[in-house]
Order: structure tokens, then sequence, then C-alpha cells
């Protein structure tokens, strides 16, 4: 099993590599002198006043330095916020780059805002706003409306995360309670054209999701707020200024965040350089290079982490029993993001919480091997990035007096797989595009 340990390893590796934000941008920018091309478009740097870089989330650090090396000394000034340990070092002191809280924001994520703020309401239509998006930016670029608090904002986030609450749903909230997000960010640039380059962590990439949507139409309501916050019982949680505020929207009474229609989108190009799609296929050519049969099972993949493992589970039963879907040696690839419904007090994250509940249901067949994993290297408010489980995974922690299913129904998944020296530990990868499964089954 330990073969397939370090395989199911390096076809994670694989799938980060190709998920590397740098290189993603380098592949997006084309410039020839003074001629920018980004797909279609082109920007004349010639007739450009200045060149600010703007950016936010977990793989912006990363992206910062492909912009160096495209655009150079064309770069007038810049700000990025990224997650606390996920720097790069840039080339010059043009682009400053700032450190957050993220999955709960805190006061740096203000500052931060604030920051870019500013330097966005120097802009004007004789200027380029480079943006760069990544997964995390919802929290690590935020500036509440109006009466709502930091605190408010990070009760109604944590409430929503142990509701089971996915990532359309908690940006859904969380576009109406921000003055940055839904569109908002691309309003308050006063004119300037507006780049953003955007690493998609959300499943299938809807623009107005990933990082919540800053630079992109939003296509949500307060009346969807309202309905989100119903629908995950949690309005008992909600902090009185938040729902106010949401209730006050549905009537009318507030701003909406601005919608496709709106015509200062026809300065904004919103573009993904890179996804869950490209780093899963990366992982799948290093397992056929490794002689494995392999199904690119889904890049959509969500819905209660342990029910997902339980359907991973019976595939790899029916590839153990019949050969099917593909025969052995099979390789098993998937991506998306899955969610955890907190019941227990434990630690752990979607991820290990996946990886335990196979393990429960794989105990005893000794070939098969799965591998769950985020792309950003943090698996919930862990420093592991997910876990391994096998077919020994179960006799061993009985060995150390560890009963898998307690340690499910605590959601403790970290304290289970730790001991057993089954944790995914890769610190931060700087990228974000979802989480990567692989199964492999000999």
């Amino acid at each position: 099993m330990m073969n397939h340990h370090t395989t199911a390893r390096a076809l994670f590796d694989a799938a980060l590599d190709a998920a590397d934000p740098r290189q993603a941008v380098r592949r997006a920018l084309q410039c020839d002198g003074d001629r920018l091309r980004v797909l279609s478009r082109e920007y004349d740097l010639a007739r450009v006043h200045r060149v600010f870089v703007i950016g936010f989330g977990k793989a912006s650090a990363a992206m910062a330095q492909g912009v160096e090396e495209i655009l150079g000394a064309k770069i007038t000034r810049g700000w990025v916020t990224v997650k606390y340990g996920y720097t790069a070092p840039l080339a010059t002191d043009k682009i400053y780059l700032h450190q957050a809280g993220h999955p709960l924001l805190d006061e740096n994520s203000l500052r931060g805002t604030r920051a870019i703020l500013e330097l966005l309401d120097s802009a004007d239509e004789n200027d380029l706003v480079l943006c760069l998006i990544s997964g995390g930016g919802s929290a690590l670029l935020e500036l509440p409306v109006e009466g709502v608090s930091l605190d408010d904002l990070r009760a109604l986030t944590d409430a929503l995360l142990r509701a089971g609450a996915n990532i359309v749903e908690l940006n859904t909230v969380r576009k109406h309670l921000s003055q940055v997000k839904g569109g908002q960010l691309a309003r308050r640039a006063r004119g300037a054209p507006i780049l953003a380059l955007i690493l998609s962590d959300v499943i299938g990439s809807p623009l107005d999701t990933i990082a919540s949507g800053p630079t992109a139409p939003d296509a949500t309501t307060f009346a969807d707020a309202l309905a989100v916050i119903e629908r995950r019982g949690v309005r008992a949680q909600t902090p009185a200024r938040a729902l106010d505020h949401l209730a006050r929207g549905a009537r009318g009474e507030c701003a909406e965040t601005p919608k496709a229609d709106d015509p200062l989108f026809a300065r904004v190009q919103n573009v993904i350089i890179a996804d869950n799609a490209r780093a899963c296929d990366a992982a799948q050519r290093a397992a056929e290079a490794r002689g494995y049969n392999t199904l690119l099972l889904s890049t959509y993949l969500q819905g209660e982490a342990r029910e997902v493992a339980q359907v991973l589970a019976a595939i790899a039963k029916e590839i153990v029993a019949t050969n099917r879907p593909i025969a052995r040696p099979a390789c098993v690839i998937a991506g998306g993001e899955t969610t955890v419904t907190v019941r227990g007090n434990g630690k752990g994250g979607r991820n290990q919480e996946l990886a335990l509940a196979a393990a429960i249901e794989i105990a005893g067949i000794e070939s098969v091997l799965l591998l769950s994993g985020g792309t950003d290297g943090t698996d919930g408010p862990t420093d592991a990035a997910g876990a391994f489980a096998d077919g020994t995974t179960l006799a061993r922690a009985r060995a150390r007096g560890l009963d898998a299913r307690v340690f499910l129904a605590n959601n403790d998944a970290y304290h289970f797989f730790q001991p057993l020296g089954d944790l995914l530990m890769t610190g931060p990868t700087n990228t974000n595009v979802n989480d990567v499964i692989v199964m492999l089954v000999g």
C-alpha cells in the first residue's frame, strides 16, 4: 500500500503543478512591446497612463509574480492581499504584499480592502487595472455595509459554514452585506478599464461566485440571501443588524448589486486562467503515464462529504469485484468541493471527513487507497490539506484504540488520521482550485 500512497501523492502534486498561478498568468498574458493581448482583447499600453495591480486570494501573490514577469516596469503601483503565510517573493517594491485572515476575515482584511479602494479611487479611464482574483478572496477582500460590523460578518459566516452552506449560498449572503462584492468593486473603479485574471475555486467557475464576484455582474438578490438564511436554519444566529440590512434590501430600500445589463461591465474583462478541470486533467495524464486505467469521474463533485465518500467507495468495490467501470489497475479522479454539516466539536475539514468516511466503507479491501485533498493546502481550520485512507486504515486505528465511527460522529477526522501518519501535509501551495480526489485500485 505504500506504493499506492506514494503514487497518489505524486498524482496530487501533478494537479497542483497544473494549477500553478504564476504559470497560469504567463499563459494568459501575451505582451509584444506595448501590445497586451488577453484572449481576443488587446490593450495598447502606449495609451495607458498608469497600470495598477490589485489582488486578493490565496494565490494572488504567485499571480503577481507572473504579472511582474510580463509587465515589469510598466506597473505603476499595486496592492495584493493574501492569507497569512501565502506569500511569494516579488521582484520590485511597486506591489505591496499584505496578509490577512481566512476563512474568517479580520481587521487586516478590512485594512487591505481600504487600501485597494484608495488605489481604485485614484484611477480613471486613461489607466488600466489588473485585478488578480483567487479562492479565499471573499474573506480577504471585504468592507461591510454601513451598520454591519466585522464581528457580525464573522458570526454569520461561521454559522453558515457550520450549517453546511455551500460556496454559492455563502457568497449570496456575503455579497449583500458588502460594499465590494457582487460587482461593486468594478463599480468603484471610476471608469478605469479592468482586466481580471481569475483562478477559480468554484465548481463550474461561475464568475459571480468566485471570491464573491467583485468584478462580475451579480445574479443574486437580497431576497435570495434571506432565503439562504432560512433554508440553512441560521436565522436565530444571524446578527440583528445584518438581518435588518438584508430585509431592507429585499424591500427595495437599499441599492442592489449591479446586474448583467449594467453598462459598467463594458469596461471589464473577466478571464478564468486556471480551474479544477485543468488540475484533474493533469492528475489523469500522470496516472496514465504510470500505467493505470483512468476515469475522470467529475469535476462537479459536491454534497455532504461522508455521503460522497460512500459513492466513491461503492465505485471502488465495483472495480474490485467486476473490473467495472474500468479495469484494474484503476485510477479514479474526481474534483469539486464537498461540505460538512458540523454536529460534533472535533477538528477537521471536508477532505479529512471524506477520507474518514471512505476508510469505514473500504475497510479490509487492501487494494484500495483514496486521497482527498484541498489544492490550497488547507483543509478547514487545520494545517493539513486532507488525508489518505486505505483498506488497512481501520485495522491500524483499532490497534491504537481509535474508533473511526466515534471520530466521524464528532467531526474529528484530524485527530483520527494524525497518529496514523495519514494526514496530507503540503503547507501553503499558493494556489486554490477546489479539491482533488485520487482513488487507486490495484
